[in-house]
């Protein structure tokens, strides 16, 4: 199942349960180097799980709905994408 809203749903994946299996899978890459794909299989597995039930979870979902549907909101009446709006304007001196 393909996640409707990829980057909403990336962000809050990282605060959530499966960051440990990304800090491992991550760990075991670093330190396998070119060997990794074949190293870190059981790692990558544990991660593409964990992934894979917050994806197919409908509160889940629903949560990252919500939030899409509020920045959309906020594009349209500012026009300002979140990326520009989050980002803090230079001072002159």
């Amino acid at each position: 199942m393909k996640p409707p809203y990829p980057s909403s749903q990336k962000s809050s994946l990282r605060l959530l349960k499966s960051n440990l299996f990304l800090q491992n899978f991550t760990k075991c890459c670093k330190d396998s180097g070119v060997l990794m794909v074949i190293k870190c299989r059981k790692e990558n597995s544990a991660l593409k799980e964990c992934l894979t039930a917050y994806y197919t979870d409908p509160a889940f979902y629903e949560e990252c709905k919500m939030e899409y549907l509020k920045e959309r909101e906020e594009f349209r009446r500012t026009g300002i994408p979140a990326k520009k709006r989050l980002q803090k304007l230079p001072t002159s001196m």
